[in-house]
């Protein structure tokens, strides 16, 4: 965002700065990036709860009879099998196979679907989405960003904080479904999805009920454990987790088979942008392929860091996309793209921190899982 640029404030700015947040300009919005410390957020997610504001989220409709049609050919998945009330994740294609964005589609109704997409590529996406729904008769497509809040609950508490705030039973509710129902008096779209390796739940409300929601979940579950937790520990868990993030992990030079996500790749559906890539790709193999790694040398890997084959080659092999210290298993992790035939499970390799080479050995993703606790 350009310095002259006044930022976007979330209906939730007060309550994150009367908590002590740490407030950043990210993707347009000014939100917090950590209330006390990144480890202690972190960490209370894994073991306890942690409540997420994602107000900057995008919110745009598809609406009309050929809404299906749209969606299947704009997506990598299929989503015929999509009835009400269910939510996949996917890829918003380019011809070439790659990432306009990675989002998650839920059908609201047989000719509505809402997609929910990256704060930073909202304006990118609709534009690409209105181009291509001239092609479609009686489509339209809304950006209704700016008429929701979004609030994230994720934990191993999670169910059980939110569950005394609705009627709605909470265990019914399946991954990837969604309910409406009253959350502590406001009208909420439920839906179980989550960007932390852990349960938990999205709540979709409008912006004016939001602080009154955030402040309930508080008070029900600070007696649980339940802490605020900013944009730091939300990178750090989705990273032990294994799960892309645009701009790191995926982006328009990458397509959804490099970056381990072929099984939101179907090319049984019928025609979708890309297919004939991914199509390519899946019968020639793949040239690179993201792999997570663990430093055996001393030092952090970076988003950036170029990578070598050997410590002194000039010969670059990829770039790290993501590292950092892990919160949960105390040591220095990465994910990068390397060349397929030098990906195997314990390849060492290099990376290029500053003015010295550090050994790293590539390891299984994801690093961590609620059924697998350590890599």
């Amino acid at each position: 965002m350009a310095e002259s640029e006044t930022p976007k404030r979330t209906s939730l700015y007060d309550e994150h700065v009367a908590a002590g947040g740490r407030m950043v300009h990210f993707a347009g919005y000014e939100l917090p990036v950590q209330y006390t410390s990144l480890g202690e957020e972190h960490e209370a997610v894994r073991t306890r709860a942690g409540l997420f504001d994602v107000s900057h989220m995008g919110e745009v409709f598809v609406n009309g009879p050929g809404a299906l049609d749209f969606v299947q050919n704009i997506s990598c998945n299929d989503h015929s099998k999509l009835t009400v009330g269910r939510a996949q994740y996917t890829g918003l294609m380019y011809p070439e196979g790659t990432f306009v964005d990675d989002m998650l589609v839920h059908r609201m109704a047989e000719d509505e679907f809402l997609l929910v997409v990256n704060a930073a590529n909202r304006s990118k996406d609709v534009e690409y989405l209105q181009g291509l729904a001239e092609n479609f008769d009686g489509v339209t497509v809304s950006d209704r960003s700016d008429d929701w809040a979004q609030i994230a609950v994720q934990g191993p508490a999670a169910e059980e904080i939110l569950q005394a705030l609705t009627k709605t039973n909470l265990g019914e509710i399946k991954y990837y479904r969604f309910v409406w129902d009253e959350v502590a008096g406001s009208r909420t779209l439920i839906a179980r999805t989550g960007y932390t390796g852990e349960n938990g739940f999205e709540l979709y409300l409008e912006p004016e009920k939001a602080p009154s929601l955030w402040r309930a979940l508080l008070a029900e579950g600070k007696p649980k454990g339940l802490v605020p937790a900013g944009l730091g520990a939300r990178d750090t868990l989705r990273f032990e987790a294994g799960m892309c993030l645009y701009g790191n992990e995926i982006d328009e030079t990458t397509t959804p088979l490099e970056a381990g996500l072929g099984w939101i790749v179907k090319l049984a559906k019928g025609d979708f942008i890309g297919r004939d890539v991914l199509e390519a790709q899946t019968e020639n193999g793949l040239e690179r392929k993201l792999v997570g790694f663990e430093m055996v040398d001393r030092g952090i890997a970076r988003h950036g860091y170029e990578i070598s084959l050997g410590e002194n080659s000039e010969e670059l092999s990829g770039v790290v996309t993501s590292g950092t210290q892990s919160p949960t298993f105390g040591r220095a992790l990465g994910m990068a793209y390397m060349p397929t035939d030098k990906s195997e499970i314990g390849t060492e390799f290099f990376v290029h921190i500053r003015a010295k080479t550090a050994r790293a050995r590539i390891v299984d993703l994801p690093f961590y899982s609620r059924k697998k606790k350590a890599v």
